[in-house]
């Protein structure tokens, strides 16, 4: 037990939790109006894993698609959870289809006696990895039925709150650095857009950097965020998780289209923002979409989001059950 609780305390400041449900009020969303459909879409080590298909009742005339990944450390959460139902359902009222997936939980797996202070790291990034590499064989499911759910292939967008959000990064990264994570995607696949809401990329090489062009990027933030570190965590290796600040001054120097959003005084409760930003969301695949390369880096200062207790605290802080 002892050993445990090393283990998690030490592991603590890599996993990256869901926000609370006593965060910002969220905008209202209609009783269900979609249906989702289950597939399988891979097998790992015996068990399947799915995806819900919400089909919009009047689909976008780009036939755009939303791929969305739940958060929860590696550790918890579920595609079918109700604010990912929430969330689908709002996409698929505005014209996108909305796709929810499930992934590997890694953390949730973990054999803590084979774990010690020289492999911790890797059992992090390896709990990335494995989402990674499962999101990509959801998006190769896709593409495959993309002209029976109407969806356009090149207009897939990847979107993610907290672990879900370091999924969707890492997927780009990954795709960009052809590492082997990514694979499985289909031969010359990117993403339209990448929506990361108060995620990072765990770079094993310091600051991460891209081979080929990411896709264009939307980071939202919390600038007090201690959970999903806003700048890196660790600070004084190289490698590392490295968060939103960190990957905006390398989209800003390489000149790779993004927006970011910046919360001042906001901790981990941005990354569940995603359907109070919604109008932003929005705005940002629709200017995207059209081809429009945008560079855009706000401050946001909104009375209607405000900190809770959330941007008090950090991972030992949720570990203990603290206030």
């Amino acid at each position: 037990m002892k050993k445990i609780f090393s283990f998690l305390l030490f592991l603590l400041p890599f996993m990256l939790f869901a926000a609370p449900s006593d965060g910002p009020k969220q905008k209202k969303v209609a009783n269900d109006t979609v249906v989702p459909q289950t597939f399988e879409y891979v097998v790992r080590n015996g068990k399947p894993l799915l995806l819900d298909l919400y089909r919009p009742a009047n689909p976008r005339p780009d036939s755009a698609c939303v791929v969305y990944i739940f958060g929860g450390g590696f550790a918890v959460g579920a595609r079918n959870e109700e604010g990912v139902r929430s969330y689908c359902q709002l996409l698929a009222k505005h014209g996108f289809t909305a796709i929810a997936i499930d992934y590997r939980l890694h953390l949730k797996e973990v054999d803590y006696d084979s774990v010690n202070l020289f492999n911790m790291q890797a059992v992090f990034r390896d709990a990335i990895n494995f989402a990674a590499a499962d999101a990509s064989d959801a998006v190769a499911f896709i593409c495959r039925h993309s002209a029976e759910w109407g969806i356009a292939k090149n207009r897939i967008i990847m979107s993610g709150c907290s672990a879900g959000a370091i999924t969707a990064l890492q997927l780009d990264y990954c795709r960009c650095n052809s590492l082997p994570p990514t694979y499985s995607l289909p031969s010359g696949w990117q993403p339209a857009a990448i929506v990361a809401f108060a995620g990072g990329i765990f770079s094993e090489e310091g600051r991460p950097s891209y081979s080929k062009k990411p896709a264009p990027t939307f980071f939202l933030h919390g600038d007090i965020d201690k959970i999903v570190n806003y700048k890196k965590f660790p600070p004084i290796l190289r490698e590392g998780l490295y968060g939103a600040k960190k990957l905006h001054s390398v989209f800003e120097k390489e000149n790779y289209p993004h927006w970011f959003f910046r919360f001042e005084g906001i901790g981990h409760e941005v990354a569940m923002y995603h359907i109070v930003m919604y109008d932003e969301f929005e705005a940002f695949v629709n200017k995207t979409l059209k081809g429009r390369s945008m560079h855009y880096d706000a401050e946001i200062h909104d009375d209607n989001l405000r900190p809770t207790k959330w941007s008090k605290m950090n991972v030992f802080d949720l570990y203990k059950g603290g206030n």
